[in-house]
């Protein structure tokens, strides 16, 4: 399967000026492999919401949605767990 593209939302590029640098990395790692396979094993669906997914990296939540006809993926969150699914 090709790989898809990974797009951010406006939300996901402010949330992602909060995280630490050091932690930037292993976040990054994880939303390319995103790419290659889009629901991996350790990713849950969101029960408050129909269409979004969500994959942990460390203390940090990854919130995204699956386009499967566009062949893309959105990120729409990346925030820490204490308030990662507040206003789902």
């Amino acid at each position: 399967m090709d790989p898809c593209s990974v797009t951010f939302k406006k939300s996901a590029e402010k949330d992602l000026r909060k995280i630490p640098k050091e932690i930037l990395p292993h976040i990054f790692q994880h939303i390319e492999n995103l790419a290659a396979e889009l629901v991996p094993h350790d990713a849950y669906k969101l029960a408050s919401a129909e269409h979004l997914y969500r994959i942990r990296v460390g203390d940090y939540r990854v919130i995204y949605q699956v386009l499967h006809e566009r062949h893309e993926v959105i990120v729409y969150y990346i925030r820490h767990r204490s308030v990662a699914y507040r206003g789902l």
